[in-house]
């Protein structure tokens, strides 16, 4: 029988120290592309994500930490110290998110590190980053969402700031950070290079991808008003409500679409009008044209409106939620979710791999682990005897669940 790809990162071993979204999420990514990931939990509780349930079921747990092992250790006991060094020697990567300057306290810092790994690549994640004033200011998600200004632009206008209902910086900052550790992976590999520090701080990532907001400003001296659906720079860009209670999506970015889009509603007239033939013009009046689309579009069923929109070639598509998707053709016929093998459910269904791989696809190869499950194997791949490890759950410093 032919073995499924190891995946592109096989032979690569993560110690991950990090608890919560950006951490596992970043390792998350590694793992399903085939890195070995340990996740180094306190032996009392384990990784704080477990904690977040539905319905008493682990899901964030479950879902971010796929493809990983647990080992549970107490790092604040000399031995337990002891143990991670031993498993620094082998690895590639070392993430954490402490407050900054922990694992200094704990006699881990990186200049330790790296006595026993030249080539190790430490992950440091951090609300605000490992310098600057906010370096000792706790740093959740929450808070950055809030300061980086995406509250202050996402909502309406007459209405409060609002918050995403998701962790969104936690999630972009672990993307980002995967990208920045397959970079400093291959200076590594390729390039020869010493292992280094990555100062992930969840506030920058969460800027960056804003866009130029700072350029406009400098440039309008002004801060565009929260716009709900639309966006400032192209018009029209809106969700609109349908005859039957449900809501499309529409976005005419480029002008060969709003031409289509004019010709689809019975108005080609309005490729002509001075209000509506240029972007400019589309997003000066863009409430006449909200308007118009709306009562067109509010005038059909959901059905009808993207029988008519996708028969034309316009961009108009249906607002889902996740009931609507666990079915949906797109979905199943792509394998966006899958049903993952879980030891007390059977199976969850959870996203897919991502990105696809043609020659090394990403693969989902265990469920998540309890805590400890592999506390033994970790520690006997380190070169511990049974005896050495029996000794070591008996006095506490790690806890096996196997």
């Amino acid at each position: 029988m032919t073995q499924p790809p190891l995946g592109a990162l096989a032979g690569v071993r993560v110690l991950d120290l990090s608890r919560l979204v950006a951490g596992n999420a970043l390792t998350g990514h590694l793992a399903d592309h085939g890195a070995d990931v340990v996740k180094i939990e306190d032996p009392g509780q384990g990784d704080d994500l477990r904690a977040w349930r539905c319905q008493g079921v682990a899901t964030y747990w479950k879902q971010y930490s796929r493809n990983k092992r647990s080992l549970s250790l107490d790092l604040r006991r000399s031995e337990g110290k002891a143990l991670l060094l031993r498993l620094v020697d082998h690895a590639a990567v070392l993430v954490e998110n402490f407050r900054p300057g922990t694992l200094e306290k704990w006699g881990l810092g990186p200049s330790v590190l790296w006595q026993r790994n030249p080539k190790l690549i430490i992950v440091r994640i951090s609300g605000w980053g490992q310098t600057g004033p906010y370096r000792e200011k706790p740093g959740f998600g929450s808070l950055v969402e809030a300061m980086s200004g995406f509250a202050a632009m996402n909502g309406f206008e007459d209405r409060p700031p609002v918050l995403p209902p998701l962790p969104l910086a936690d999630q972009v900052a672990g993307i980002t950070g995967a990208t920045a550790v397959l970079a400093a992976l291959r200076h590594v590999e390729v390039q020869g290079g010493a292992g280094q520090e990555l100062d992930l701080a969840l506030f920058d990532p969460l800027l960056a991808i804003l866009g130029p907001l700072a350029a406009n400003h400098r440039l309008t001296g002004t801060v565009a008003p929260r716009c709900g659906s639309r966006i400032g720079t192209t018009a029209p860009r809106n969700v609109y409500r349908t005859q039957d209670g449900g809501w499309v999506a529409l976005s005419a970015s480029m002008q060969s679409m709003v031409d289509k889009l004019f010709d689809t509603i019975g108005q080609p007239e309005l490729k002509t009008d001075p209000r509506f033939a240029t972007n400019a013009g589309r997003v000066h009046h863009v409430e006449a044209l909200d308007a118009l689309l709306q009562q067109w579009i509010g005038q059909r069923s959901t059905a009808d409106n993207l029988a008519r929109f996708d028969a034309a070639g316009v961009t108009v598509g249906p607002v889902c939620s996740i009931a609507d998707l666990i079915d949906h053709p797109f979905i199943t016929g792509r394998g966006v979710l899958v049903d993952v093998p879980d030891p007390e459910l059977g199976t969850l269904p959870m996203p897919a791999v991502p990105v696809r791989l043609s020659a090394t696809p990403g693969t989902i190869r265990r469920p998540a682990p309890a805590l400890g499950q592999d506390t033994t194997s970790v520690l006997s791949e380190a070169g511990l005897s049974d005896t050495e490890i029996a000794r070591l759950i008996a006095n506490g410093v790690v806890t096996s669940a196997g």
